[in-house]
């Protein structure tokens, strides 16, 4: 098998990272009148499976909730978060995951639309001008509209990336993803930084890659989560690890994820991917340090 066939796409490897965004959605949901305890029931399952047979329950859900309040903001969040989720984890194939990734890019950008309009006007459209405006954004609900836009964005990138005009987007979602740490360094456990180390370490310095940026990126979202989110190991090492062909590094990594409880508040559904991808990583290992 040859490297390129071995190496996962950027916003590939961003989807897998998605299953984390059923907490800030669910929380959303739960503020318009569902329980917060069914928001954590979902954040804190062990068992996929159950949340895969959930899932399209709460789909329809926030549809039929957003079509009664479609200029509410945090419903269009949520609806975001959600099926960004669900086209990440359980899509059934390239269609079905453009369709429900479609959906969650508007509903974020409707959002980002309807309380920063700024970003969607005009003048948003030359990158200068919109790193200016996002550098503008404050507070937390800044935050959280700057990174549902972004991960929704990479989602959608991600199910268009045959084509260029697409990806040449993801310098975006990276200011965007800037902009959220600037304002909230430990915002979801760290994610925004998981992300970033992605995006910079893609790819080796020759080609543009800056992979000790992103490396800088991925301790930090560990040492963020004090090492319990097991997304960021398993990231650092899929990413950075196999890019550099460091292969103590990726199986200490990778090991690491495997023996740690994935039981943690608001970051099991997560931990639980998690630990099914090091899984298949560390499988693979021998093989791919071969070459």
């Amino acid at each position: 098998m040859t490297r390129s066939l071995k190496h996962a796409s950027l916003i590939h490897k961003l989807l897998l990272l998605i299953t984390l965004l059923y907490v800030g959605g669910c929380a959303s949901l739960a503020s318009h009148g569902l329980t917060q305890g069914i928001a954590n029931s979902i954040q804190n399952q062990s068992d996929l499976a159950i949340v895969e047979t959930g899932m399209p329950a709460y789909l329809l859900m926030v549809d039929g909730m957003i079509m009664n309040t479609p200029h509410d903001a945090t419903l269009l969040m949520a609806g975001s978060r959600l099926y960004s989720a669900y086209a990440g984890v359980f899509a059934t194939d390239e269609a079905h995951a453009r369709m429900h990734a479609g959906k969650a890019y508007r509903y974020a950008e409707q959002a980002v639309c309807r309380k920063l309009s700024k970003l969607c006007s005009e003048e948003a459209r030359d990158f200068e001008r919109f790193a200016e405006l996002v550098d503008g954004v404050r507070g937390r609900e800044g935050a959280e509209l700057l990174y549902t836009y972004a991960t929704a964005w990479a989602s959608w990138i991600q199910v268009n990336s045959g084509e260029w005009r697409y990806l040449a987007d993801l310098p975006r979602v990276e200011i965007l993803l800037k902009r959220v740490i600037a304002l909230d360094d430990d915002f979801e456990r760290g994610m925004p930084h998981v992300y970033l180390g992605i995006i910079n370490a893609q790819l080796p310095p020759a080609l543009g890659g800056r992979p000790e940026v992103g490396r800088e990126h991925f301790e930090h979202a560990i040492e963020l989560s004090q090492g319990r989110n097991l997304i960021a190991k398993v990231e650092y090492a899929r990413t950075y690890a196999r890019l550099l062909f460091e292969r103590e590094l990726h199986d200490r990594l990778l090991k690491e994820v495997l023996v740690a409880d994935p039981e943690e508040e608001g970051l099991t559904l997560a931990n639980v991917v998690a630990q099914k991808q090091a899984r298949i990583l560390l499988e693979e290992s021998g093989e791919y340090f071969e070459e």
